[in-house]
C-alpha cells in the first residue's frame, strides 16, 4: 500500500473503562492479532489508501447502520414508557389533557441524563465540525452516549426534535472510535468521521445521496477526491444496512401533482425561496436565543425542562395532535396543501416554537427533521394562497410544499446541496430539480443576509468559535499572508516571448505565471490556460505575442492581511493563487504568490503549534 496504516492501539483510550493488567495483555494481543491478519491481507493485494479507506468506510456504514436500528428501537422504548402506557390508563376525559404534562416529564427525563452523567454541551453536529476542524476528528464515546439516551427521551416524549442529528453523531463517534483504535492518521480519521455521519442520515432517511452530501457539505466541509469515495460507499451501506430492520420507511408520501408551466414557475418560485429564506433567518434567531431565554426563567434548573415540555404539549394538543410524533421520520400529508392556508402558516410558527423551546429547555436531539416539517407546512401554506391568487392552475400547492423543505433546511443549515439531495431521493421526480435549485439558492442567500448564522454555525459562534469548510477561522485570523507566502517564484518579464513563458511554465509549481517590472511593479499574470491558447494560435502570431500581452490584472494581497481575507479573495474570484506585494518606498512591489495549499500548510502548523 502507498501510505500503510500504522499498526493498531492497544492500550486503553480515555473511554475505555479500567481492566485488570491480564485481561487488557489479552483484549491488546487479540486485536493486535487481528489486526496484524487484516493488514496483511490488505498488503497481499497492494491497495493503496483509498481503497483501504473504502473498506473501512463500508465498515463505518454497517456499524452505523445497526447503531441507528438500536436508536430507533431505543425511541420506541421511550414513546412506549412516557406515551402510550400512561395514556392506556388514563380516562377518556383525561386524553385531552395528558400529552402537556406526559411530554413535560420526558423533557425533564433527558434533562435529569445530561444533568446526572455530567454531560459537556455539546454532543451535536456542530460539536462534530468542531472536532474535524480542531481535535483531528477526535470525538469522546461516554458522552454521545449519554446524549443519544437523552435524545431517545425526548423523541419518544413527543418533543419537537429530529433524530438525524443524534445518529449523525452516533456515526461520527463510531468512525472515530474506529479510527482512533487503530491509529488511523489524522487525515484518514477525519475522513472515517465523515463517513459515520453520512451513514447515519443515509440509514435515517433512507437517502444515500443526501447522507453522502450532508457529511461532505457539513462535516467535512470538503469535496475533496479522497473523502467522497469512502463517505459514498459508507453511505450507500448505512442505508442498506437499515433498510431490511426497518423496512423502505419513506419520510413522506409524495403527493400528487400537476407540473406547471415551467417558465411560469420559474418566475413564482423565487418568491417561495425568498419567503424560506426569511421565514429560516428567524428560525435560526429563535433557535439562538432560547437557551438565555430559559436561563432567566425563575427557581431551579429542574424547573425549565418541565415549562418546556409544557409549552411543548400545548402546542401539539392545539394543533390537533398534528405535529406529535414517535420519533420516527414522517411528515403528515395535510402539510402539502390540504389545509387553509392560514392554518398551514399557523403550524409553520407553531413548529419553529416547539423545536426552540424544546431544544431550548433541557431536550436534546436535532434540528433537520423539524426543518422539513416547518419547509412543508410553509410551502404549503403559500402554494394555497398563491393559487388562490394566481389564475391559471399555475401554482400547485403539493410541489410547493416538497420544494419549500429544500428551501427552509438551506436557509436555517446553510446547507443547498444537501437540502436539493435529500428533497430530490424523496420525490425521485426529476421535475423537481429546477425549482430545487431555484428555492435552496434564493433562500440561502437571503438567509444569510437577515440572519449572520444559520443553527449549526450560530452554536459555534456561541461558543466563540468559527468555522467554515473544515477550516477554524478563529486561527485564520490570527494568520497573516506573510506567514505562508511562497517567496521563492520567479516572475517574467513584460518582453518575455513565448518560449520563455513555456520554460516558466515547466519550473513553476503554481498555475500562473506573475509578469512584473524591472523596478518590481506587478502587471498581471498569466494563465496556463491562457498560455496554452496562446501556442494554439502560436502560428499565426508568430513571435508577435508577449507577456504583457497575456498578462490579465489582479488584485494583489498585502502582507499584512489576515489568512482568512486571503482566502476569500481567492474563493471570491475562484483562483488558486494570488500575488502578494509588500511597500517598499511607499510603493507596491511583488513579493511572492499565495496558494491554497500554502494557507493549508500554514494552518496546519498553527493547529499543531497550538495542541
Amino acid at each position: 500500500m502507498s501510505d500503510p496504516l500504522p499498526a493498531p492501539d492497544t492500550g486503553s483510550t480515555p473511554d475505555a473503562p479500567p481492566v485488570s493488567g491480564a485481561h487488557a495483555r489479552f483484549r491488546a494481543g487479540a486485536i493486535e492479532r487481528v489486526w496484524g491478519r487484516a493488514l496483511r491481507w490488505l498488503e497481499r493485494r497492494d491497495w493503496d489508501e483509498g481503497a483501504t479507506l473504502m473498506v473501512f468506510g463500508a465498515l463505518v456504514g454497517l456499524v452505523t447502520g445497526l447503531s441507528v436500528f438500536g436508536f430507533y428501537r431505543l425511541i420506541d422504548l421511550a414513546n412506549l414508557l412516557f406515551i402510550r402506557l400512561p395514556a392506556s390508563r388514563l380516562i377518556r376525559v383525561a386524553h385531552a389533557l395528558y400529552q402537556p404534562v406526559l411530554t413535560a416529564i420526558g423533557l425533564w427525563g433527558a434533562w435529569y441524563v445530561v444533568r446526572r452523567s455530567r454531560l459537556p454541551d455539546g454532543q451535536n453536529v456542530p460539536d462534530v465540525q468542531l472536532a474535524v476542524a480542531k481535535r483531528d476528528g477526535h470525538i469522546r464515546t461516554r458522552p454521545v452516549i449519554g446524549r443519544t439516551i437523552a435524545s431517545a427521551i425526548t423523541l419518544g416524549s413527543g418533543g419537537s426534535a429530529g433524530s438525524e442529528g443524534p445518529v449523525a453523531v452516533l456515526g461520527a463517534t463510531v468512525g472515530s472510535a474506529l479510527g482512533r483504535r487503530l491509529h488511523f492518521q489524522p487525515r484518514h480519521l477525519k475522513i472515517l468521521v465523515g463517513c459515520g455521519a453520512a451513514a447515519g442520515i443515509a440509514g435515517a432517511f433512507n437517502a444515500p445521496f443526501a447522507g453522502a452530501f450532508f457529511a461532505l457539505e457539513e462535516v467535512l466541509g470538503s469535496f475533496s477526491v479522497g473523502a467522497f469515495s469512502p463517505v459514498v460507499i459508507a453511505s450507500v451501506v448505512g442505508a442498506l444496512t437499515v433498510r431490511p430492520l426497518l423496512g423502505e420507511h419513506s419520510v413522506l408520501r409524495v403527493p400528487s401533482y400537476a407540473e406547471p408551466h415551467p417558465v411560469l414557475s420559474a418566475l413564482l418560485y423565487p418568491l417561495l425561496g425568498l419567503a424560506c429564506g426569511l421565514v429560516s433567518a428567524m428560525y435560526s434567531r429563535m433557535y439562538l436565543r432560547a437557551p438565555e431565554v430559559s436561563r432567566r426563567l425563575p427557581g431551579p434548573d429542574w424547573v425549565r425542562p418541565i415549562v418546556g415540555g409544557v409549552l411543548t404539549g400545548v402546542i401539539i394538543l392545539l394543533t390537533g395532535g398534528l405535529l406529535a410524533g414517535n420519533g420516527h421520520l414522517a411528515l403528515p400529508q395535510q402539510l402539502f396543501g390540504e389545509l387553509a392556508w392560514y392554518t398551514l402558516l399557523a403550524i409553520t410558527l407553531a413548529k419553529i416554537i416547539a423545536t426552540v423551546v424544546t431544544l431550548g429547555f433541557g431536550g436534546s436531539g436535532g434540528v433537520f427533521t423539524p426543518t422539513l416539517v416547518i419547509g412543508a407546512a410553509l410551502g404549503g401554506g403559500l402554494g394555497v394562497l398563491g393559487a388562490q391568487i394566481v389564475p391559471g392552475h399555475i401554482i400547485h400547492p403539493a410541489a410547493w410544499g416538497l420544494v419549500g423543505m429544500a428551501g427552509m433546511v438551506a436557509g436555517a443549515t446553510r446547507a443547498p446541496l444537501t437540502a436539493i439531495f435529500i428533497v430530490f431521493e424523496m420525490t425521485d421526480d426529476y421535475n423537481f430539480v429546477v425549482p430545487l435549485m431555484i428555492v435552496a439558492v434564493v433562500a440561502y442567500t437571503t438567509a444569510k443576509r437577515f440572519a449572520p448564522y444559520g443553527l449549526y454555525d450560530g452554536w459555534l459562534a456561541q461558543k466563540g468559535e468559527h468555522l467554515s469548510h473544515g477550516v477554524d477561522l478563529a486561527v485564520m485570523d490570527g494568520l497573516q499572508v506573510r506567514d505562508a507566502i511562497d517567496d521563492d517564484v520567479r516572475p517574467v518579464g513584460p518582453g518575455a516571448t513565448i518560449d520563455r513563458l513555456v520554460a516558466a511554465a515547466a519550473a513553476t509549481r503554481h498555475g500562473v505565471i506573475p509578469v512584473v517590472e524591472d523596478d518590481g511593479a506587478l502587471v498581471g499574470m498569466i494563465s496556463h490556460h491562457a498560455l496554452r491558447e496562446a501556442l494554439v494560435a502560436r502560428g499565426d502570431l508568430g513571435g508577435m505575442l508577449l507577456a504583457e500581452d497575456l498578462a490579465e490584472p489582479a488584485d494583489p494581497l498585502w502582507q499584512s492581511q489576515s489568512l482568512r481575507e486571503a482566502l476569500a479573495a481567492m474563493n471570491a474570484r475562484g483562483l488558486d493563487a494570488l500575488p502578494v506585494v509588500e511597500h517598499e518606498d511607499g510603493t507596491p512591489r511583488f513579493a511572492g504568490l499565495l496558494s491554497r495549499a500554502r494557507v493549508l500548510e500554514a494552518y496546519e502548523r498553527a493547529l499543531t503549534s497550538a495542541v
